[in-house]
């Protein structure tokens, strides 16, 4: 069967960089709180163990919440379940502000992640608009809305911490609140009436192909948020470096993410096909865990954590454009799934590594590295969709 070739024009399609901004502003609110919830649950007399159960409750809810969102988007539309999300948002954020002891803090955490389905639903919404052919490059440009979110985020969260300890929630609440307004005057429905999918037809198991994609999904995550839980004490164990050198390392890595999925998913797609570039992506992560099992200094970190952020950069984009096209129109359950799997990998993995972490510096590394050969293996055969020739994809304009 003959590829499916996208167009040589490089615009995106009407209504783009609506989603793009919609979601782009409600991951800033979600970097907002990362950071500061920690301490701010400590004021409330919480303990460590506690604290690890707060974070994992918005992981721990999204599982649920993922699948359903992307069955809600399928049957009722792109939408509904993108303004629901930023609601949930917006309240979840309130909740935590106005908290007064440790089992609220709880209950705002439940409620944003119940509603914590933008990420799929937003991928839901782009692949309505894309050509086949230009799936991968579009969901690459939308995987830079995620990382813009978590380095501003972050930013924004550590100046409104200044003014007091509730403040970034409260800001978090006012960002997604008039994000959701915003949005409901300008964000379209990209998903017509006509395409949308019926009860009977979501009581259909979906394909294995998506399945399978999903646990390469979960292997992979487990992976890679193994050593985001722990790069930190790896950079101060080896190289010596303190708080502020480990963010600078990690801004620099998001820089890449960001350059990565705007500039080159999209190629390495289009010469390889979906299905080679989730196993270029893969390579990539295994060879960059591997560089951060010996201990070498900087010449072994630095070339270990630019393969890891480009091969991850390639990767979940490719994943997501790839299960989108094996579910038709079932794209936003399958979303979800895939969703649902990544973040039961980054409950899984950040433990595992930990653990592992204790025994030896560069044991999660090297455990990291053999799940990326095994996510390598679980990768089915698809069909090349967006797969052309090097000189083709070096003519576009």
């Amino acid at each position: 069967m003959a590829p499916d070739r996208p167009s040589p024009r490089r615009r995106v399609p009407r209504g783009f960089w609506v989603v793009w901004s919609t979601v782009a502003v409600d991951q800033i609110g979600f970097g907002i709180i990362i950071p500061v919830l920690p301490l701010y649950a400590e004021g409330f007399g919480a303990s460590p163990a506690v604290i690890g159960l707060l974070a994992a409750s918005f992981s721990l809810t999204q599982l649920v919440s993922a699948r359903v969102g992307g069955r809600l988007s399928d049957r009722f539309g792109r939408r509904p379940v993108l303004l629901a999300s930023l609601l949930g948002t917006c309240v979840g954020a309130a909740i935590t502000a106005a908290a007064g002891a440790v089992w609220v803090l709880f209950v705002g955490r439940l409620v944003d992640g119940l509603s914590g389905v933008s990420q799929s639903s937003g991928q839901a919404a782009v692949t309505d608009m894309a050509d086949p052919g230009d799936r991968p490059r579009l969901l690459g440009l939308m995987g830079t809305a995620f990382g813009v979110g978590f380095v501003v985020g972050p930013v924004v969260g550590s100046l409104a911490a200044l003014g007091g300890a509730r403040l970034p929630f409260v800001a978090a609440s006012v960002i997604a609140g008039v994000n959701a307004v915003v949005a409901w005057f300008r964000l379209p429905e990209t998903r017509p009436e006509g395409e949308r999918v019926s009860r009977h037809e979501q009581g259909e198991p979906l394909a294995s192909g998506v399945r399978r994609l999903a646990l390469v999904g979960f292997v992979g995550s487990v992976a890679f948020a193994g050593f985001t839980a722990t790069v930190a004490l790896l950079l101060n164990r080896r190289l010596g470096l303190d708080e502020a050198g480990a963010s600078a390392v990690f801004i620099v890595i998001g820089v890449v993410l960001i350059a990565t999925q705007a500039g080159l998913v999209g190629r390495v797609n289009g010469v390889l096909g979906e299905a080679g570039a989730i196993r270029f992506g893969l390579v990539l992560v295994g060879a960059g865990l591997v560089l951060l099992v010996p201990d070498g200094g900087w010449w072994t970190v630095a070339p270990g954590l630019a393969a890891l952020a480009v091969g991850q950069a390639t990767l979940t984009p490719s994943l997501s454009s790839a299960i989108a096209g094996l579910a038709g129109r079932r794209r936003g359950e399958a979303l979800g799934v895939n969703q649902a799997a990544v973040g039961l990998g980054r409950v899984v993995g950040p433990a595992g590594a930990g653990v592992l972490f204790g025994r030896a510096v560069g044991l999660p590394y090297a455990v990291g590295a053999v799940l990326a050969v095994v996510a390598l293996v679980l990768v089915p055969r698809m069909p090349t969709t967006g797969a052309r020739p090097a000189s083709e994809v070096g003519h576009q304009r």
